[in-house]
């Protein structure tokens, strides 16, 4: 949906960098469909589906250019100088004088290695979350009043969401995540739990087809006075986490918020098996054809299925298609034993 770039930590910080909106991504690929929506109240569905797309915009917008784009790293040169005064910078979460850098030769992903993206995904996401309450930030996206709350109200709510989505993309046989983004995710809902004071709950519930379902509510009344000094604390510390190399300080941070357990009241392992009973079906973008109708051009579309997706492509190729599905037919027919079992698989044959 969005990218900052380079992503050279070294370049950002002396010549900039440049950041990109993906409007069209924006625009269809974050298209809800109501009777889709999963894991939401019902009095907060057609609110979603009316802010999702605007309030996305506000956090893509804020994730690359003042998350991605902003922070310093404190680092010590070849040469032994340092770009921060050591005698004067304070250490806002000891109150001490700077004890960690970046040497020469060292890098944000040398060395945070496994946990760097996700955790700068987070640092990303916990910027947009926490700049969306500004007015003026609001202001230059073109919301004021009423309409300003709602868009933060499904700012937050979309997180905490996709937090519980997240689960998906958890392997509990190898306690690892599969994707950086939906970790991040899932950290800030575990941070926006601790807050406490029922700012955010998460709870299993029976759907109407009887099978496990699950709810997140969050108190819109809460976001400010709770919300927002619980993200600003978990910001502050991957900042300076970050700012200073403090590696172990940084794993034991993000990697505790990351671990996903069966411990109450949440109980997310019971909760991933939830989330993929109500997994929704990958989307499918399915080609349009064009056809002359006299003088007039008409556009043909299709349903975003896998019988669409087959007539979208014999429609736009009516002469070659008996040969097309031949040859097709004859590639499929060369790679099947590359989707047997390993059992299957005939002798000597990887």
């Amino acid at each position: 949906a969005g990218i900052n770039i380079p992503n050279y930590d070294d370049l950002r910080q002396t010549d900039g960098f440049k950041n990109v909106s993906l409007g069209n991504v924006l625009a269809v690929a974050y298209a809800t469909q109501r009777e889709k929506l999963t894991f939401l109240e019902e009095e907060d569905k057609d609110l979603y589906i009316r802010w999702k797309g605007p309030s996305f915009d506000v956090q893509v917008g804020l994730h690359e250019l003042l998350g991605h784009g902003s922070g310093k790293l404190f680092v010590q040169d070849e040469k032994g100088a340092f770009n921060f005064d050591q005698e004067t910078v304070i250490n806002p979460e000891t109150g001490e004088q700077i004890q960690s850098w970046y040497r020469s030769g060292e890098t944000w992903d040398s060395k945070f290695s496994t946990i760097a993206s996700s955790y700068e995904e987070c640092r990303a996401e916990s910027v947009g979350l926490y700049l969306c309450l500004n007015p003026q930030v609001l202001e230059i996206f073109g919301f004021e009043g009423a309409d300003a709350e709602d868009v933060i109200y499904v700012n937050w709510l979309n997180m905490v969401r996709a937090g519980l989505l997240a689960l998906e993309f958890y392997t509990p046989e190898t306690s690892s995540w599969r994707q950086a983004h939906m970790q991040a995710r899932f950290v800030i809902l575990r941070v926006l739990l601790e807050a406490g004071e029922g700012l955010v709950t998460v709870a299993p519930t029976t759907g109407a087809d009887g099978r496990p379902d699950a709810r997140v509510r969050l108190d819109r009344d809460k976001i400010r006075p709770v919300g927002k000094p619980a993200l600003e604390r978990f910001l502050r510390k991957l900042q300076v986490l970050k700012s200073t190399g403090d590696v172990a300080g940084g794993r034991a941070l993000y990697e505790g918020y990351a671990a996903v357990t069966d411990a109450p009241p949440e109980c997310f392992l019971t909760l991933r098996d939830t989330v993929l009973l109500r997994k929704e079906s990958r989307k499918l973008i399915v080609q349009p054809n064009t056809r002359l109708e006299g003088s007039e051009v008409q556009l043909l579309e299709y349903e975003a299925s896998a019988a669409g997706l087959i007539r979208s492509f014999s429609e736009r190729f009516p002469e070659d298609g008996p040969e097309l599905e031949e040859v097709l037919t004859q590639l499929a027919t060369a790679d099947a034993r590359f989707w047997r079992f390993p059992s299957e698989n005939p002798s000597g044959q990887a």
